[in-house]
């Protein structure tokens, strides 16, 4: 998931995976309102990272990414 924000403005976004952790959230919620402390809930670390370039930005502000950051890009914005 992608926010409209970064395709416009920002170079370069290592981001989770955001749909895993939001389903999570109902099944944290539902485990509270069943009485659960919310402290005792474990805490879950994103497993899945994505890498976005934006191109375009990176060029406006002069800044050559060099090639390898492309290739291991999930995502390059031109």
């Amino acid at each position: 998931m992608r926010c409209e924000q970064f395709r416009n403005n920002s170079r370069i976004w290592p981001a989770p995976d955001v749909p895993k952790p939001t389903g999570k959230m109902g099944v944290y919620t539902g485990r509270i309102l069943k009485g659960d402390k919310p402290a005792d809930l474990p805490v879950e670390q994103p497993t899945k990272f994505e890498l976005v370039i934006n191109l375009k930005t990176a060029k406006a502000l002069g800044i050559e990414v060099p090639p390898t950051h492309l290739a291991r890009a999930d995502e390059v914005i031109e």
